[in-house]
């Protein structure tokens, strides 16, 4: 061979093994509001997000406890880490498609040929005896197998932010059912003191009817109400359990599993005064649907280049050697020893029609990954923005109602003063009885949708995935 063909084949095989064929990956840019469109309202600030552990903004040690044994025993978590591992094997696998392959074999024949065959030869017994390897490698010139390694990298993490994605979703399940369940328990305490007092109510209503003081018709229009607000507390009771056996599961837990600890009135939540919520352009950064979808994009244009290193040849190193002999006597000896190696090249010549096909096909198929993504990137603008205008609106809602269930109270204290006195009807106090209940139900609710919604707004954020301590396979 020619001295300079020698010395420059090395450097033309380092420069092509240097690239690869097909598009080189380049992140999309998202284009993103300089600001919220929701005017920041019910401690919404602008400042950076706390991403980890918001739950422990609401000061509930019962809320941490839950959260703290989610993130431990979830089965969709335990789902989520399994899959990890697995698609951490495939991606290994692929790095190991760049190496050579050798594989090892051997085995013992016994051989008679048949005397009624047309041999020119007699017919004769052999025994065979034979050990050998086998290897190959395909050198990667044109960057086929590097692409799929890109691709195989990006799937691993499409995997772990699927998996990131469960754990937020499944810490505001936790947080979402357990301010549910002391929603309906303060509901249920607000029903049963109502029943107390509409109770007192009934009995001054019966003291005057049976003094000749009132009509029977005020005992029966007191009797209606109580009984109707005894009919609440079924249902709430039923609410509350049923959000119980949800958290269990939640738990990994039988759904009966936290009924003794949970069982029994506490307060929903307090939200904290300030909730930083950050910029829409930090946003891209914490959401995990988000990073999921753009690394979708970076599996799907490597996808691309693995397609286009079939238009090119490839080309390998193939060899065996081994021992081969017709008596164990000798086999192990030097004479028995055989092998063969060389290159090979193997190219889809007359089938490119086809592999343009798959290129084009990879193409569009990106095309819709890069419409994904944009997507994915709209709707977590939108569940941000839905998320802040129902926390603000919903405090604005709380104290109205807070307002109303003063004015109520005291309309009660009057219609009672004025009725003991023989100075009111009595459908005043019913209607002020029922008027207090219903304001004093609907403030509890709303005390419970606040907090409700600044969960909502905190997942919607993408917080809470990168906790300290989420069991985290090793990557």
């Amino acid at each position: 061979m020619n001295s300079k063909l020698t010395l420059v084949l090395p450097v033309v095989t380092g420069i092509l093994a240097g690239c690869a064929v097909g598009p080189n990956y380049q992140p999309p840019k998202s284009t993103t509001p300089a600001s919220w469109s929701e005017t920041q309202l019910g401690g919404a600030t602008n400042s950076m997000p706390p991403v980890t552990e918001w739950w422990k903004t609401f000061n509930d040690p019962v809320l941490n406890s839950l959260i703290s044994r989610a993130v431990t025993n979830n089965l969709d978590l335990r789902i989520a880490e399994g899959r990890l591992r697995e698609v951490r094997a495939i991606r290994a696998g692929a790095y190991w498609n760049l190496a050579p392959t050798i594989t090892g074999a051997g085995g013992y024949h016994d051989q008679q040929e048949s005397k009624n065959a047309p041999y020119v030869a007699p017919p004769f017994h052999t025994d065979l005896y034979d050990a050998h390897f086998d290897a190959s490698w395909e050198i990667d010139i044109f960057g086929g197998l590097r692409r799929e390694v890109q691709e195989a990298n990006a799937l691993f993490q499409t995997v772990e932010e699927d998996r990131h994605a469960v754990l937020v979703s499944t810490l505001a399940e936790v947080a979402r059912n357990y301010i549910e369940v002391r929603g309906y328990q303060r509901r249920y305490t607000i029903a049963t003191d109502n029943i107390k007092a509409q109770t007192e109510a009934v009995e001054i209503a019966r003291a005057r009817f049976n003094a000749g003081l009132t009509s029977e018709l005020d005992v029966k229009q007191a009797e209606a109400l109580l009984a109707t607000t005894r009919s609440q507390l079924p249902a709430l009771e039923t609410s509350a359990k049923q959000g119980i056996h949800q958290l269990g599961v939640l738990l990994g837990q039988p759904p009966g599993a936290l009924l003794a600890e949970l069982t029994g009135s506490a307060p929903v939540p307090v939200t904290p005064p300030v909730v930083p919520v950050g910029l829409p352009s930090e946003l891209l950064r914490r959401r995990p649907d988000v990073r999921r979808a753009e690394r979708q994009l970076a599996a799907d244009t490597a996808v691309i280049g693995v397609a286009t290193a079939e238009l090119f040849p490839k080309f390998a190193l193939l060899g065996t050697g081994g021992l081969q002999s017709l008596s164990a006597g000798n086999w192990l000896t030097g004479g028995s020893k055989y092998w063969t190696a060389g290159p090979t090249m193997t190219w889809r010549i007359f089938d490119l029609g086809h592999v343009h096909s798959q290129i084009r096909a990879a193409n569009a198929h990106a095309e819709q990954t890069l419409a994904a993504y944009e997507k994915t990137v709209l709707v977590a603008f939108n569940d941000v923005e839905d998320a802040l205008v129902a926390y603000a609106n919903e405090q604005v809602r709380q104290r109205a109602l807070a307002e109303a269930v003063a004015a109520n109270r005291r309309a009660l204290e009057l219609a009672n003063e004025l009725y003991t006195k023989g100075l009111g009807n009595f459908l005043n106090v019913l209607d002020a009885e029922r008027s207090l209940y219903q304001t004093t139900d609907q403030l509890a609710d709303s005390e419970r949708a606040v907090a409700d919604n600044l969960v909502a707004l905190y997942k919607a954020l993408g917080g809470g995935w990168e906790t300290p301590n989420e069991n985290n396979p090793k990557k």
